[in-house]
């Protein structure tokens, strides 16, 4: 199981693992283009950035237009908290 150890502003450190690591690496590699669930497909996705924010990062929501047999919205979320990223591992 991976985790991601990380020093939010203030200097508290938080620790993630599973899944919620996952979906924070993500946010992290992808900087201010933030992502999507539709690039980065995962069970229950929206429940690991739920869980994120509940930790005190924030993430930031902007909703896109997509085209397709589905046409409608979905949601491109960023990393908007400044962090440090103390120890990872896989």
């Amino acid at each position: 199981m991976s985790n991601i150890t990380i020093r939010m502003p203030g200097g508290t450190q938080r620790t993630f693992t599973g899944r919620q690591a996952w979906m924070l690496r993500r946010l992290i590699n992808a900087g201010c283009a933030g992502i999507t669930l539709l690039d980065n497909p995962a069970p229950r996705g929206s429940h690991y950035l739920y869980m994120l924010r509940k930790a005190g990062l924030t993430i930031s929501t902007t909703n896109e237009p997509h085209e397709g047999p589905f046409p409608g919205t979905h949601g491109r979320y960023r990393l908007e908290t400044v962090i440090t990223v103390v120890e990872e591992a896989a």
